[in-house]
Protein backbone atom coordinates (compact mmCIF):
# COMPACT_ATOMS: atom_id res chain seq x y z
CA UNK A 1 0.00 0.00 0.00
CA UNK A 2 1.35 3.76 -0.85
CA UNK A 3 0.12 6.81 -0.34
CA UNK A 4 -1.04 8.40 -3.45
CA UNK A 5 -1.24 12.94 -3.48
CA UNK A 6 -3.36 15.49 -4.30
CA UNK A 7 -0.31 16.48 -6.95
CA UNK A 8 -0.04 12.89 -8.68
CA UNK A 9 -3.74 12.35 -8.98
CA UNK A 10 -4.04 15.81 -10.89
CA UNK A 11 -1.35 14.56 -13.26
CA UNK A 12 -2.72 11.47 -13.87
CA UNK A 13 -6.67 13.06 -14.51
CA UNK A 14 -4.02 15.71 -16.90
CA UNK A 15 -2.59 13.11 -18.22
CA UNK A 16 -6.10 10.71 -19.12
CA UNK A 17 -8.16 13.79 -20.09
CA UNK A 18 -5.72 15.63 -22.34
CA UNK A 19 -6.24 19.50 -20.20
CA UNK A 20 -3.44 21.33 -18.55
CA UNK A 21 -2.43 20.24 -15.09
CA UNK A 22 -2.97 24.02 -14.25
CA UNK A 23 -6.61 23.54 -15.38
CA UNK A 24 -7.32 20.76 -13.78
CA UNK A 25 -5.62 21.63 -10.64
CA UNK A 26 -7.67 24.75 -10.16
CA UNK A 27 -10.84 22.69 -10.69
CA UNK A 28 -9.73 19.92 -8.43
CA UNK A 29 -8.65 22.49 -5.81
CA UNK A 30 -12.40 24.58 -6.13
CA UNK A 31 -14.35 21.10 -6.02
CA UNK A 32 -12.23 20.72 -2.16
CA UNK A 33 -12.71 24.09 -1.42
CA UNK A 34 -16.59 23.63 -2.04
CA UNK A 35 -16.87 20.93 0.07
CA UNK A 36 -15.23 22.41 2.98
CA UNK A 37 -17.39 25.23 2.88
CA UNK A 38 -20.62 23.45 2.48
CA UNK A 39 -19.17 21.21 5.55
CA UNK A 40 -18.65 24.15 7.47
CA UNK A 41 -21.78 25.88 6.84
CA UNK A 42 -23.43 22.36 8.46
CA UNK A 43 -24.57 21.08 5.12
CA UNK A 44 -24.60 17.43 4.10
CA UNK A 45 -23.13 16.72 0.60
CA UNK A 46 -23.97 13.29 -1.26
CA UNK A 47 -22.35 11.81 -4.67
CA UNK A 48 -23.71 8.77 -5.72
CA UNK A 49 -21.50 5.56 -5.32
CA UNK A 50 -18.51 7.50 -4.13
CA UNK A 51 -20.14 8.24 -0.09
CA UNK A 52 -21.57 10.68 1.52
CA UNK A 53 -20.00 14.02 3.19
CA UNK A 54 -21.89 15.65 6.48
CA UNK A 55 -21.09 16.89 9.99
CA UNK A 56 -21.76 15.52 13.01
CA UNK A 57 -22.17 17.59 16.70
CA UNK A 58 -20.02 15.68 19.09
CA UNK A 59 -21.42 16.15 22.71
CA UNK A 60 -19.45 17.37 25.45
CA UNK A 61 -17.88 14.64 28.07
CA UNK A 62 -15.60 13.86 30.21
CA UNK A 63 -12.02 12.15 29.84
CA UNK A 64 -9.24 11.24 31.58
CA UNK A 65 -5.60 12.03 31.11
CA UNK A 66 -3.70 8.36 30.86
CA UNK A 67 -0.80 9.65 32.78
CA UNK A 68 -1.58 11.58 35.32
CA UNK A 69 -5.16 9.87 35.87
CA UNK A 70 -6.84 13.17 35.65
CA UNK A 71 -10.17 13.99 34.77
CA UNK A 72 -10.53 16.43 32.00
CA UNK A 73 -13.48 18.10 30.46
CA UNK A 74 -13.89 17.61 26.74
CA UNK A 75 -15.73 20.37 24.75
CA UNK A 76 -18.48 19.88 22.47
CA UNK A 77 -17.41 20.11 18.82
CA UNK A 78 -18.44 19.59 15.27
CA UNK A 79 -16.87 16.86 13.30
CA UNK A 80 -16.89 15.90 9.83
CA UNK A 81 -17.79 12.11 8.51
CA UNK A 82 -17.70 10.21 5.49
CA UNK A 83 -19.92 7.29 5.02
CA UNK A 84 -18.66 5.27 2.10
CA UNK A 85 -20.84 4.87 -0.84
CA UNK A 86 -22.24 1.51 -2.76
CA UNK A 87 -19.42 1.62 -5.67
CA UNK A 88 -16.64 3.00 -3.60
CA UNK A 89 -17.38 -0.01 -1.55
CA UNK A 90 -17.32 -2.68 -4.38
CA UNK A 91 -14.13 -1.66 -5.67
CA UNK A 92 -12.39 -1.11 -1.93
CA UNK A 93 -13.51 -4.93 -0.68
CA UNK A 94 -12.85 -6.43 -4.37
CA UNK A 95 -9.33 -4.23 -5.47
CA UNK A 96 -10.68 -3.77 -8.79
CA UNK A 97 -10.53 -0.09 -10.65
CA UNK A 98 -13.81 2.06 -11.37
CA UNK A 99 -13.90 2.55 -15.28
CA UNK A 100 -12.41 5.52 -16.61
CA UNK A 101 -15.65 8.37 -17.12
CA UNK A 102 -13.10 11.30 -17.77
CA UNK A 103 -14.28 12.63 -20.95
CA UNK A 104 -17.37 10.66 -21.02
CA UNK A 105 -21.05 11.31 -20.08
CA UNK A 106 -21.34 10.01 -16.68
CA UNK A 107 -24.85 11.15 -16.52
CA UNK A 108 -24.69 11.62 -12.72
CA UNK A 109 -23.81 14.98 -10.73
Amino acid sequence: MSTVTKKELIERIAEQSGLKRQDVRRVVQGFLDEIINELGKGNRLEFRDFGVFDVRERAERVAQNPKTLERVTVPAKRTARFRVGRLMKHCVDGGTNVPQLVGAAAGEE
